[in-house]
Order: structure tokens, then C-alpha cells, then sequence
């Protein structure tokens, strides 16, 4: 891979969902991609839409872990090699599936999950400005919202 010049070309991203993260099997895998020669990688994680085929409303707890476990990856890997994360938020499975987590109820899990990737956590400080951006009174994380 290294001899085709393809890591001269292209940055590969590196897609999951998932609340909980294999870490120590995303740094490795970021090593092998920089021994075959790719300077920089993306990383892609998702604030909705990546739950169930017929999801209606978004688990903002799910996708604030996975935005967590992605800083984990950042901070166990060498800085100069991530070039960014894509924040995702897919409205269907498929072209002949149902949507799914349609935006509008999405928006808070949207807002939770820029600010945690902002401020490199999750704090009470960080629901409270979600909050306050948003006009609420009270975010709930482990529930849906209503």
C-alpha cells in the first residue's frame, strides 16, 4: 500500500457509532494506517440515525459516549495525525428504508455532541450551556426527550 502512492492521495476516516468504543483497537489501527504511510485520518462518529432502522427519537446518551470514546482515540494518538472528525447524523438506513430521527428531534443530541467534541468532555457545565443555547429547562441525557 505504501509503494502505490494511494497514502499520498488519500486521508481514510474511520467510521463507528458505537457507545462503546474499541480504543486501543482504534489506536492501532491509526498506527497501521501511518506505517503504511497516510500522514493524517478522519474520524466519523454520529449525533443520530445510527441506532435502529426505525428509530423515531434520538438517545442523546448513546451518541455523547461515542463522542467520548472518540476524544479517548484523539488523545491516545499522536496529535499531528487527526485531521477531523465528521459528526454524522443519517436520516435513513438505506434508499428504501423510513427515515428515522427525523433533525428537529435530533437538534439537542446535535448540540450535545458539538459542544462535548468543543470542549474535549462532558460536564455539568456543558448542559448547562447546552440548556441555555437551546432554551431548556432541563436536557435529559439517559431518557428520550420529550
Amino acid at each position: 500500500l505504501s509503494d502505490s502512492g494511494v497514502p499520498q492521495l488519500v486521508q481514510p476516516m474511520i467510521w463507528d457509532y458505537a457507545a462503546d468504543l474499541d480504543v486501543e483497537g482504534k489506536v492501532q489501527l491509526i498506527e497501521k494506517y501511518r506505517r503504511c504511510g497516510f500522514s493524517k485520518v478522519w474520524f466519523a462518529s454520529a449525533f443520530k440515525g445510527a441506532t435502529g432502522v426505525n428509530q423515531s427519537l434520538t438517545l442523546i446518551g448513546h451518541h455523547l459516549k461515542n463522542q467520548l470514546e472518540w476524544l479517548q482515540v484523539s488523545s491516545r494518538s499522536p496529535p499531528e495525525v487527526l485531521q477531523g472528525i465528521a459528526l454524522t447524523g443519517w436520516q435513513r438506513y438505506d434508499h428504501f428504508s423510513v427515515l428515522c430521527e427525523l433533525l428537529p428531534v435530533a437538534i439537542p443530541s446535535l448540540a450535545v455532541c458539538l459542544q462535548a467534541l468543543k470542549n474535549g468532555g462532558y460536564s455539568e457545565k456543558v448542559k448547562e450551556n447546552v440548556e441555555k443555547l437551546l432554551g431548556m429547562c432541563n436536557l435529559e441525557i439517559d431518557t428520550f426527550m420529550r
